[in-house]
């Protein structure tokens, strides 16, 4: 992953003089999305940058620094978390690195004693609807049974990257730890990996709500690739932080590797290409397309060999994610792609993290390819609409035809949502990929 972070520096670097001097503010902020990208797009990465600011209340508890909700277009009305905070953390990078502090701050605080960092923290507002007993009085949170994709390390090594501030691993290390020997814990899989509760419970911690990968299975704690990745990528984390603090690493390194033994061999079809959870390597029957086999790329853990077929096969093919406007989150040709929630519309966020992926293994090509789509069709339905959508018509078809949740009351995607609209950050990987690679001689 490091190079990416490279790049990120170099992006940061050339756009002042050549020293990572970020201003940190929303000013800079809201200059920057003026600033990036196609011009087309800028309209829209401005409304953005306002939508930040328009997001962000004075502290309060349980926080101990202002506050960032997922969106005052959230149906559920005010919330804080989940991997939402993370994507509007990564998109404020690095024209306001104290805010994203602040916000990482802010999301490891309520951590459990037994090591769970709590998924969406609902705090007090929303509105009274019909059947829906939203508005609350008070703040409140799941605190023993739903967690959250733990990507907030790759913010925290982001920040660490950008400022060079590596005495706030004296914060995070910590948490860190724990939150791993939770993963250890509760959410071990049998025989190796890690698994969601979705698989057990479907309470949707995973932040794939009603994915296809969850339909048809009935089979007990059996390793999911976005789990298992996701733990790796915190071994990973741990490994490089406790050598940064001058600390034991060996059983984190050890893990490490054992994880990604098991990603490359045991979570992966050499026949497909394709990595999948570990139910439908041993059924076939059970294979499906999903956007969530991606994330052994984006957390590092697939091969060259591995990385260049997946992006080659399946993020760059029209038939399958690169649609209108990629990536769909289910593959075009999978029998269940449909306009609904997480399965077959587009997320940005999670455009966004294949893009990522890409670049992790230099295919800065491919990069390029899907956020300049991805923006291209966020900012045609900016300029329809006047909004930033929760989610996209991966076919570029009208937002009123693409389903939420169709036995709830709000069955179409929330506007004015931030938490899967990192599309500054986007931006951002537009430059870095068009940036010519150097060839050292």
């Amino acid at each position: 992953m490091r190079y990416f972070f490279f790049l990120l520096i170099t992006i940061s670097s050339c756009s002042t003089g050549g020293k990572v001097t970020p201003t940190d503010s929303w000013a800079t902020l809201k200059n920057e999305a003026g600033q990036i990208g196609k011009e087309e797009w800028r309209p829209m990465l401005k409304y953005v940058a306002d939508l930040h600011e328009k997001s962000t209340h004075p502290a309060t508890y349980p926080f101990d620094y202002e506050w960032e909700e997922i969106g005052p277009g959230y149906v559920y009305g005010p919330a804080f978390g989940h991997w939402d905070i993370v994507h509007q953390i990564i998109d404020v990078l690095p024209s306001y690195p104290t805010h994203a502090l602040h916000q990482l701050v802010n999301d490891v605080k309520n951590q459990e004693p037994n090591g769970l960092l709590p998924g969406s923290i609902w705090m007090i507002g929303g509105e009274d609807v019909p059947n829906m007993s939203i508005k609350r009085d008070k703040v409140d949170w799941s605190k023993n049974d739903a967690g959250h994709p733990p990507v907030w390390v790759v913010a925290v090594q982001d920040y660490i990257e950008l400022t060079g501030d590596k005495q706030v691993l004296k914060i995070f290390f910590t948490p860190l730890v724990r939150q791993i020997t939770w993963f250890e814990n509760a959410r071990k899989a049998e025989g190796e990996g890690f698994f969601y509760n979705d698989i057990l419970i479907k309470k949707w911690e995973s932040g794939i709500d009603q994915g296809i990968r969850f339909d048809d299975v009935d089979m007990g704690a059996w390793a999911c690739i976005d789990a298992t990745s996701h733990v790796y990528l915190m071994y990973k984390m741990a490994s490089l932080w406790a050598k940064e603090l001058g600390l034991e690493n060996t059983y984190f390194e050890r893990r490490e590797k054992e994880l990604l033994r098991f990603i490359q061999k045991d979570l992966y079809s050499a026949k497909e290409g394709m990595f999948y959870d570990i139910w439908a390597i041993k059924d076939e029957r059970l294979k499906q397309t999903a956007f969530e086999n991606m994330w052994p790329l984006v957390v590092g853990a697939a091969t060259k060999e591995q990385a260049d077929r997946f992006i080659d096969d399946y993020l760059l093919n029209p038939d399958v994610f690169f649609t209108e406007h990629p990536i769909s989150t289910v593959g075009v040709n999978d029998p269940k792609f449909e306009q609904r929630m997480w399965r077959g519309p587009a997320w940005n966020s999670m455009t966004y993290w294949a893009a990522r992926g890409c670049l992790n293994y230099g295919r800065k090509d491919a990069a390029m390819k899907i956020i300049e789509k991805a923006l291209d069709a966020t900012a045609k339905k900016f300029t329809e609409t006047g909004t930033i959508w929760e989610f996209y018509h991966s076919l570029g078809g009208n937002q009123e035809e693409v389903q939420r949740k169709p036995h709830t009351e709000y069955n179409v995607p929330c506007k004015d949502y931030l938490g899967h609209n990192p599309v500054i950050a986007m931006a951002r990987l537009y430059e870095l990929a068009k940036q010519p690679t150097k060839v050292n001689n």
